[in-house]
């Protein structure tokens, strides 16, 4: 298979879409069966593609010219490299688990069916689009459309007006992002005339145009900031959780919000050139991976606590690029870089199976209150099971998936902290991280799966989920608990062109096992584990003294508020902010706008008066004095027509005496 076929890649899921679109209430299962089978076609030629563009050295190009303008051209294109052959297998795979999923998830929808899957098809061939753009403006397109996505799938169920609100939230939200992002790319338009990555990637940037460069890449990473929810636009990814669990699953964990750190990726060879911004990338993603953890220690809601673990885990990610990209800048290390990548693999499967793993409990028990959980691990032991493997990756115990990624990654922090104290701190949020996604995530097992249940029995009969969402749950089981063991493959070798490792299995073993750094974190996410025991299953506790008790009882509250962010951000920013430059605005259009207006309307007003006044007094006054002449020279003449012929006589006479001497007089 050529890679030419990469173009099909995008275009089968959209034709999907709109066959769905047409068709939908005629096809089985809603539209869904086609979808699967769509999504399993598309699987299948991301495989073969990646596979080839990972075994390859040279990245493949093909484009041809839009449109153009006066000289200017803008293509459209694939870039297949060894980035975007990643996110192909990670988004191919997991959407195609999902639709399968989706099948039995969203089978009790019935005429709504086909909307959701046109819509989680239109997603696909967009997020797909994405990672196969070969430039910036092409990514924008796209960018823009599987935002729409997440809007319309969020609100699904738009006549709850939770799902609504969510949704207005995380499009409005999303948009502040995404106008940074555009302003970053006309800059790099209007200053270097194109968007092309391998026209920008290559070009020799002057001294004097690398502020250009710099607050382009700003703005860039102002568009992951939102879509890939980093403070301070995080807010609206807890509340997207409104929609459908198989969408947070797709959209809002394993795919959509990667796409910030994907563009962060693809912008590595801009971003390192103003390595000062790097270091921004690096503490916003260190901060907000500490910040989210904290609000999700004490969450009771599973898919709000999966989301604020996304939240955190992906400012893991950034810290990696953050640190990846600044110690390359200055001694062409890129061990972040990896490690960031590898994270973003590891975590796509694994917070895929927890979010499926979430959706098969909440379809047992219909709710998603974790304190009206527990004991249901006898009547669902596929999704405890899995959920637990999930769980034990996310934590960071060895062997399992995020144990591998986890430490290269607070490895890189601590080894560019030689060059930039900053790090070490970062570093130490990150340590600090480890230990609360261990506690929560094993706190949200133990109060669904163990310990007595809390819930009236008669009420809820809990039973394991059909046969069409625990396959994808235990075939997502594999890569969620094993992908990590790529590492021992070569992944730095496969996804980073330079190759800056080459080590072995057992030299990378060695490497891990002989660093105080992994004994450090495993030894942290350990106690985080044993504390969720403890409190949670064993009910221990600890009598505070009542200076204590109230600091806890204060930030427990700190915390269940948010950190009153939404209201700071939303309430006061969005309201009072908004309302006070709407207010502004409204008296400038009064006071400036309509005076303006009514100082225009009364000149209008004057010179109407004045030409009216000119109108009347001199035209119409010439107008009228002629004719007044005239009848006056009229009236003088009538009076000599007096019918005597005396009268005429005397003129006749009067007439040739005139004439005799004008003659005379003339002759003398």
């Amino acid at each position: 298979m050529p890679l030419e076929a990469a173009w099909l890649i995008p275009l089968l899921p959209l034709a999907a879409s709109l066959l769905i679109t047409v068709l939908g209430r005629k096809l089985p299962e809603g539209g869904g069966w086609v979808a699967v089978g769509t999504g399993a076609i598309v699987l299948g030629i991301s495989l073969f593609i990646a596979v080839q563009t990972l075994m390859s050295e040279e990245s493949f190009r093909q484009s041809f010219t839009w449109f153009s303008a006066g000289g200017f051209e803008l293509q459209i294109g694939l870039y297949l490299d060894k980035l975007a052959a990643l996110m192909l297998i990670v988004v191919s795979s997991i959407s195609f688990l999902i639709l399968v999923y989706s099948t039995a998830y969203m089978h009790s929808e019935g005429p709504r069916r086909p909307r959701y899957y046109a819509e989680i098809m239109l997603f696909l061939s967009s997020m797909l689009g994405l990672v196969l753009a070969d430039n910036y403006l092409q990514v924008y397109i796209f960018w823009e459309l599987v935002g729409l996505c997440s809007f319309l799938l969020i609100g699904f169920w738009f006549e709850r007006p939770t799902a609504a609100a969510a949704a207005i939230k995380a499009f409005l939200t999303t948009r502040v992002g995404d106008l940074f992002f555009l302003i970053g790319l006309l800059l790099l338009l209007v200053h270097f005339k194109t968007l092309g990555f391998e026209e920008l990637f290559a070009l020799k940037i002057a001294p004097d145009q690398l502020w250009v460069i710099a607050l382009a890449g700003l703005c860039i990473f102002g568009g992951a900031v939102g879509k890939s929810a980093q403070f301070p636009l995080h807010i609206w990814l807890p509340d997207a959780m409104e929609g459908p669990t198989t969408v947070s699953a797709l959209i809002h964990a394993a795919t959509m919000v990667k796409a910030g750190v994907y563009l962060v990726a693809r912008s590595m060879p801009l971003l390192v050139q103003a390595p000062e911004n790097l270091l921004i990338v690096a503490t916003i993603g260190g901060f907000t991976a500490f910040l989210a953890a904290t609000m999700a220690l004490i969450n009771n809601d599973i898919k709000r606590v999966l989301a604020y673990s996304t939240i955190s885990q992906l400012g893991y990610m950034f810290l990696g690029l953050g640190v990846g990209g600044f110690t390359y800048a200055f001694a062409h290390e890129a061990a972040g870089y990896t490690a960031s990548l590898f994270h973003l693999m590891n975590h796509a499967f694994f917070k895929a199976l927890l979010f499926l793993g979430a959706g098969s409990v909440i379809h047992s028990m219909h709710t998603n209150d974790l304190r009206q959980m527990g004991g249901l691990r006898k009547f669902m032991p596929i999704t405890s099971l899995t959920m637990l493997l999930a769980s034990l990756a996310i934590a960071g115990v060895p062997p399992f998936s995020g144990f591998w990624s986890k430490d290269e990654l607070l490895a890189a922090v601590f080894a560019a902290a030689e060059h930039e104290p900053w790090l070490f701190v970062l570093g130490v949020l990150a340590l600090a991280v480890a230990f609360m996604t261990a506690f929560y995530m094993f706190r949200l097992w133990f109060l669904a799966f163990a310990g007595k249940p809390r819930y009236e029995q008669h009420h809820h009969r809990p039973h394991e989920s059909p046969v069409l969402m625990t396959v994808p749950l235990m075939l997502l089981a594999v890569p969620a608990a094993l992908s990590g063991m790529t590492l021992l493959l070569g992944f730095a070798d496969l996804i980073y062109h330079g190759k800056p490792h080459h080590l072995s299995a057992l030299e990378v073993l060695k490497h891990i096992f002989t660093s105080p750094l992994t004994y450090l974190s495993t030894g942290l996410a350990s106690v985080g584990i044993g504390l969720a025991y403890a409190i949670y299953l064993r009910d221990w506790s600890i009598v505070l003294p009542k200076p204590l008790t109230q600091i806890k009882n204060g930030v427990h509250k700190l915390l269940e508020q948010k950190y009153y962010l939404d209201r700071l951000l939303v309430e006061w920013l969005a309201g009072r902010v908004t309302l006070g430059l709407a207010w502004l605005v409204e008296r400038f259009d009064s006071l400036i706008v309509d005076g303006a207006v009514n100082l225009a309307a009364k000149l209008a007003a004057l010179y109407g008066g004045v030409m009216d006044l000119f109108d009347r007094v001199f035209v119409d006054g010439v107008v009228n004095g002629f004719a007044q002449l005239l009848r006056i020279f009229g009236q003088s003449l009538r009076r000599t027509v007096t019918g005597l012929v005396s009268d005429y006589a005397s003129w006749v006479v009067a007439g040739i005496v005139i004439l005799m001497i004008f003659y005379v007089t003339r002759g003398a």
